[in-house]
């Protein structure tokens, strides 16, 4: 599935999970000499969120630590490199475009590639990986309230939905995608996503066969004639949930893995040890037997975890009062790594409520002190920065500065409490506002825009809640406005309907806009990058006439690890340090 997503990070692609069949000896720190090195030995690495899911595909599992959990413990075929380029993974399988009239796509899987209960991954994991992209049996009318919308995904499903029911190949290992319109992200559309035998038998089936059977023979869904598919219900009530949970599962089969690691042990919020998965050969091999992530959301938490040996490797959120502690940590001969990443914060409004009204959306926009919050977390880490003025583009790219002069942004400029008050009218709206109450630079936004939000008549309340929880908060009531961030990568476009589109995954404040659905339509079959651009500054305009919200800054970045590791490669993706985690390696012989 695609975005890869955008994901939300806690501080912006489908991928996937485990039991213990071929981890035997598994998690021993002795070296194993391969030529003129040594594999073996173990890392810590200290992350900002705690873990809640091992479905990073789902609306509530979407965050960052879950998908870089997924990542390594699932494989496909294909990754995103540290410049976003596609890099294939041959190993694992294959894909390639059979005709362009219509556009078709087959997946192969190669033969030995298997899940660590020693199932074999085939077209059943594939099949399963693309109903729930989809969207193909949803027959959900957002805006009616009606029908039923059955895999909870959080990409965008604009894309597969273009497709008809996949050819399964006579090998069981293979299935051809046919698009019915030219979609222009097809290369990086598609992967493998969750166990298809563990969904069937969990999800009230007797097997795979029997999920197959039942994928193939469901009818399309129509949104004119909504009808429930009950057996369809109940396994995609188990995709969307079943895999949720902050503890080890005393069931392996919720953990299955695909990929060059297996979770072994969860002390929930606190953290997670993987192991090496001994099977794997399908990509490329890892060269840590084992690896501990710690989960510390503050920065002088990860910096002393990595002073006194406890991680490794940090990746905190740094903000303008903790830059300084990293910088120490340059002087005492770790390397530091700052960069700005491919993400950005923001603060979303739900179209319901006491934001129903645009003059109020409006009035609580002018109230918000950008600036004020910038300056609060970046700092000058990023120097002459100002606040983010577009909501699909970033200052580097191309267009953004065309478009942020064109797309209404200028009208929220500058904090204007009178202008705010003007259009209350007298009224004092109570807002709650969720977010993640661990993550220090989210709740200083918060702080700032409570304070200067009062002076214009608003209440706000704090509907914080912890790393672990307030993700999956994003889909249910409860508040009325959110701060959060989205982190991705430069590959495709899927990332602005997969939040922007009605009725979308990542959709979470009811956002409609039917002009904008059609830009993002047109913007889907587009390949050209100039027309994709025109496209996009054309949906930024219409996402800021609807007061939507506003982007506050881009997000920096900082990675930090000590002398004992080597291998560890920065992307400014959602994946961080992940990508390469194959690569990460002793810098000196591991103790036996």
């Amino acid at each position: 599935m695609p975005f890869r997503r955008l994901v939300r990070y806690i501080t912006a692609a489908v991928a996937s999970a485990l039991v213990l069949s071929g981890c035997s000896g598994n998690g021993g720190t002795t070296p194993v000499v391969v030529g003129e090195a040594e594999r073996g030995g173990s890392v810590s690495v200290a992350e900002v969120n705690a873990f809640s899911s091992f479905n990073p595909y789902s609306a509530d599992g979407n965050t960052d630590i879950n998908s870089k959990i997924g990542y390594i413990t699932h494989s496909g075929f294909y990754y995103l490199d540290d410049a976003a380029k596609v890099v294939r993974n041959e190993k694992f399988g294959r894909y390639e475009k059979v005709s362009d009239q219509p556009l078709k796509v087959r997946y192969t899987v190669n033969e030995g590639v298997k899940w660590s209960d020693g199932e074999a991954v085939d077209a059943g994991d594939l099949l399963l990986s693309w109903a729930a992209g989809s969207g193909y049996f949803d027959d959900a009318d957002a805006l009616a309230g009606t029908g039923s919308k059955y895999f909870a995904v959080a990409s965008d499903t604009s894309g597969l939905a273009g497709t008809v029911l996949p050819e399964i190949g006579a090998d069981g290992r293979s299935i051809t995608l046919e698009y019915a319109v030219p979609y222009a992200d097809w290369e990086v559309a598609f992967d493998v996503g969750l166990p298809a035998h563990v969904v069937a038998a969990k999800g009230g089936l007797n097997d795979e066969e029997d999920l197959i059977d039942l994928i193939r023979d469901s009818p399309r869904g129509n949104e004119e004639e909504p009808a429930v598919n009950e057996p369809l219900k109940q396994v995609s009530d188990f995709w969307n949930s079943g895999f949720d949970s902050k503890s080890l599962p005393d069931d392996p089969s919720v953990f299955l893995s695909s990929g060059p690691y297996i979770v072994r042990d969860i002390v929930p919020e606190v953290s997670m040890t993987l192991v090496r998965n001994r099977d794997y050969v399908w990509g490329q091999e890892p060269w840590l037997d084992e690896i501990t992530v710690r989960f510390t959301g503050s920065v002088p938490t990860a910096v002393e975890a990595l002073r006194n040996g406890q991680a490794d490797i940090i990746s905190p959120q740094p903000s303008a009062e903790t830059g300084e502690l990293l910088a120490e940590l340059a002087d005492q001969g770790n390397t530091v790594e700052w960069y700005n990443q491919s993400g950005y914060d923001h603060l979303d409004l739900n179209f319901s409520g006491p934001f129903a009204d645009e003059d109020v959306r409006q009035a609580f926009l002018k109230a918000v002190p950008r600036q004020a919050i910038m300056d609060a977390v970046v700092g000058d880490r990023q120097p002459d920065a100002a606040p983010l003025d577009s909501h699909v583009f970033l200052p580097a790219q191309p267009k953004y500065n065309d478009t942020a002069k064109n797309n209404g942004s200028s009208d929220y400029a500058e904090v204007d409490i009178d202008g705010a008050k003007a259009l209350l009218d007298g009224d004092t709206p109570t807002i709650r506002i969720l977010y993640n109450r661990d993550n220090p630079n989210r709740a200083i936004a918060f702080s700032l825009i409570r304070d200067s939000a009062a002076l214009a008549g608003f209440d706000v309340v704090d509907a914080g809640q912890g790393s672990a929880d307030w993700a999956r908060a994003l889909g249910g009531g409860g508040y009325d406005a959110a701060l959060l961030g989205w982190i991705g990568t430069a590959a495709g476009v899927s990332r602005v309907p997969q939040i922007f589109r009605t009725g979308a995954g990542s959709n979470f404040n009811g956002f409609s806009d039917g002009d904008a659905d059609r830009l993002m339509e047109q913007l889907a079959g587009t390949t050209d990058l100039g027309k994709q651009d025109e496209l996009l500054a054309e949906i930024d305009k219409q996402i800021w006439e609807n007061a939507y919200g506003l982007p506050l800054y881009q997000t920096i970045g900082a990675t930090a690890f000590s002398a004992r590791v080597a291998g560890v490669k920065t992307s400014a993706g959602p994946l961080g340090v992940w990508w390469n985690v194959w690569d990460w390696r002793l810098a000196q012989p591991a103790s036996s």
